[in-house]
């Protein structure tokens, strides 16, 4: 059966998304020899080491960390555009770009001897287009300091963005993502009185295709919405670039206006109950990778799919149990952190001052209730139950696989009338001062100070946020989700606050003190260590080749 033949047994778009898949591999391939990038592999083992610590202080998801890492060097080599000082020396790409992709290859965010050095060209490229914006926007002589940092924060996310999609090539899950917007959009239909227009329905089909499938962030988002809204924004010239830093306030404010649309979480919806569809999908092609001109064929046969998604589904199934129970630990772990620097900084001092006392008991409540609330959180989730495999199955077919039935998934205004609407916000408002209520009780019988038992609360509710995120992590291979009593028992107790604590994260992020700390007081010298360390390890290599 020749691949003709082959490619008449599948759907246009899963052709084509193999296709395009085939040809990003051919792309990806060495061409003949290459120089790679190399560092010292002492050097490397110190700063892999300040790595782990910076995850626990400044915890972020897994696919967060490396970015989180772009943006730390960012900020620190351009200060000087961020004070807008002409003491401080401006930002160089040229001498910029080596010392951070090795940085980078160091704390073991990218492989060593893997990224051939002509990526350094490409990333000192990168950082000329937007230190170009930091210097020449509308704000950058502005004496509106919030309103400079904030964009200066935006610009340093979306160039980090662009800069670890250069190192790191993620071809299929750009190819995935497109992938899902495709299949999800031309499914997906408007009820009564929800009117948009077609743009607007690929766009927020895309933005919810990244949450759900990858739970991406908004930076990374506002960057791929960048690359739409101007298709040779990588490559740019001069003059697209200083087009682009005219507008990129307006720029700024239609792709905040993208992310926070206002019919977002219906889009949201339907993407995160198809999602493991496109992810299973993706680990097929990257299981068939070394033989791609073989994957049209693989894909064509139905029983030998069958056996390819059935391997990828037990392989996702196996992992997921793992990856929940590490974002456990790193994010009680972290908090942990902050709960220690917050009790003995500010929780036991003022007690002290005001009630001469702070009982042990109360210290250790005070640091393992969390915890405790942590794990009871973890230890709840369950994982898919074996019906869903069939499911998933069939929903894959349905993608694959052309004559097969297709559904269509529509999205309506959900009306409610005024008194329901008032009774519903009503029992919200009273179940999130019932459950804040709770904990506060909680703590004050084990006698916590009254100065402690308000953070205390508040750092419960970023637990709770944080345990609710990795519980909605172990949905990722669920097709549909049976919400029982308990359940909604749950959810009525708990979303309530996880909210509260999904604001005090976003803060505590914001205004990490200790994550502050290591950044100006600890990374930068910590770097330039790492960098003396590796200066004299290859000396010491030269001297020990002189020797005959």
């Amino acid at each position: 059966m020749n691949d003709t033949t082959n490619e008449q047994d599948l759907t246009p778009e899963i052709l084509r998304l193999i296709k395009n898949y085939q040809t990003a591999l051919e792309e990806i391939e060495p061409k003949g020899e290459i120089s790679t990038i190399h560092v010292d592999e002492i050097a490397s083992k110190v700063a892999v080491l300040y790595e782990k610590v910076r995850k626990i202080v400044d915890w972020k998801e897994e696919h967060l960390l490396r970015r989180g890492a772009i943006e730390r060097i960012l900020k620190r080599r351009l200060i000087g555009e961020l004070s807008n000082s002409s003491i401080l020396p401006p930002g160089q790409p040229q001498k910029m770009a080596e010392p951070l992709v090795l940085e980078l290859i160091r704390g073991g965010h990218f492989p060593n001897d893997h990224i051939p050095r002509q990526k350094i060209d490409e990333v000192e490229q990168i950082l000329r287009k937007y230190i170009f914006i930091l210097n020449n926007n509308p704000l950058s002589k502005t004496i509106k300091v919030k309103e400079r940092i904030n964009f200066y924060n935006w610009i340093i996310e979306i160039c980090a963005c662009e800069i670890e999609e250069t190192l790191g090539q993620p071809a299929k899950e750009n190819l995935l993502l497109n992938f899902m917007t495709e299949i999800i959009t031309n499914r997906i239909q408007f009820g009564p009185k929800l009117e948009m227009t077609s743009e607007d329905k690929t766009i927020q089909t895309y933005v919810a295709a990244h949450r759900s499938l990858y739970d991406l962030d908004d930076p990374i988002i506002s960057y791929h919405l960048l690359k739409i809204y101007y298709p040779n924004w990588v490559e740019a010239d001069e003059n697209l670039v200083k087009r682009v830093t005219e507008n990129i306030l307006k720029i700024q404010k239609r792709l905040e206006g993208d992310l926070n649309h206002k019919h977002s979480s219906k889009f949201r919806k339907v993407c995160e109950k198809y999602d493991t569809v496109f992810l299973i999908i993706g680990d097929v092609l990257n299981n068939l990778s070394r033989s791609p001109q073989k994957i049209i064929t693989k894909f064509s046969d139905k029983k030998n799919l069958k056996n390819l998604i059935n391997n990828a589904y037990n392989d996702r199934l196996a992992t997921l149990k793992k990856r929940l129970r590490r974002a456990a630990i790193y994010s009680t772990l972290s908090i942990l952190v902050a709960n220690v620097v917050s009790l003995y900084i500010i929780e036991v001092p003022l007690a002290r001052l005001v009630y001469g006392d702070f009982r042990p008991l109360a210290i250790i409540v005070d640091l393992l209730l969390p915890t405790l609330v942590m794990f009871l959180l973890v230890i709840a989730i369950k994982l898919p139950p074996k019906e869903n495999f069939k499911r998933v199955l069939k929903e894959i077919f349905k993608v694959v696989y052309p004559h097969q039935e297709t559904d269509i998934y529509e999205l309506r205004l959900q009306k409610r009338g005024f008194l329901v609407n008032i009774i519903i916000k009503g029992l919200y408002l009273v179940t999130s001062i019932g459950s804040l209520a709770l904990v506060y009780k909680i703590f004050s019988i084990a006698k916590i100070p009254l100065t402690s038992l308000i953070v205390d609360t508040l750092n419960v509710s970023m637990i709770v946020f944080a345990g609710t995120i990795i519980r909605q992590r172990a949905k990722e291979l669920t097709i549909e989700e049976k919400r029982g009593f308990w359940q909604f028992l749950l959810d009525i107790l708990s979303v309530p606050v996880a909210k509260l604590g999904q604001w005090l994260s976003n803060k505590w992020r914001e205004y990490n003190i200790v994550s502050v700390f290591l950044t100006v007081l600890v990374d930068m010298p910590f770097s330039t260590l790492v960098e003396f360390i590796e200066s004299w390890s290859t000396f010491l290599k030269e001297k020990k080749a002189e020797l005959h």
